[in-house]
């Protein structure tokens, strides 16, 4: 009996490997998890750092450097701990909307090898009305080394993506506030109300940062893409 049930088991789990990416959905969940109830709170401003390790399991063919895949996959699980503990992603459904990855661009500069560890550190860019732009910078652990760079484009659905920054500039409190936001609204010329109950920030779009050079020339390229394909339908 006690082999039949484990027998049973353990084909429900090499089915499940066979048919799904079974450990993604589980270190998935685990970041869910560990973002959400486990690592504090971030304004929206911030830049949130995960760190990762290049397994076996995420070399190239090679052999001796992480696959070119895997970045983005990373970028994945990195993003999932920057929505969870700015509360964006919680914020968007509280209007209604959703949010899907519209672009990805992504730059190798340097080889990351089996057994390295490694961080990757996200932060928002620039925001539209329907939009945000984030950051992605995979950076050695030992050196400091930027070893890779993505930019990723969010796309806002059925809500503004100007509407939702706005609450998250104007709902964060001193406890989920950090040097870094500070400096932006010294630099920026926004505004801090401070009073018994904390501080609250006001003047939200004096906060937004101007839009990169290199996020303005990116737009032009997937304007440029998107009328290209227009004309081929």
């Amino acid at each position: 009996m006690l082999c039949t049930v484990f027998g049973i088991v353990l084909g429900v789990l090499v089915a499940l490997y066979a048919l799904f990416e079974l450990h993604y959905f589980l270190r998935m969940c685990l970041c869910v998890v560990a973002a959400r109830y486990i690592k504090k709170r971030m304004h929206i401003l911030d830049t949130a750092t995960v760190t990762g390790l290049c397994l076996t399991n995420d070399i190239d063919t090679l052999l001796y450097h992480m696959n070119n895949a895997r970045y983005l996959r990373e970028v994945d699980f990195a993003r999932v701990d920057f929505y969870e503990r700015t509360l964006l992603y919680r914020t968007i459904r509280s209007k209604g909307g959703s949010v899907v990855q519209g672009a990805t661009t992504i730059r190798y500069r340097r080889f990351i090898r089996p057994f390295t560890r490694f961080k990757i550190s996200s932060r928002i860019v620039y925001w539209d009305n329907q939009s945000i732009f984030m950051e992605h910078r995979f950076i050695g652990a030992g050196d400091g080394f930027i070893h890779c760079i993505a930019l990723c484009r969010q796309r806002v659905i059925e809500c503004s993506a100007e509407d939702v920054m706005a609450t998250l500039l104007k709902g964060n409190a001193t406890a989920t506030s950090s040097t870094e936001c500070l400096d932006r609204l010294e630099n920026g010329g926004g505004a801090i109300i401070v009073g018994n109950g904390g501080s609250e920030y006001v003047s939200s779009s004096k906060l937004k940062p101007d839009m990169p050079p290199e996020v303005a020339k990116w737009l032009e390229w997937n304007e440029i893409s998107s009328a290209n394909l227009r004309n081929e339908c």
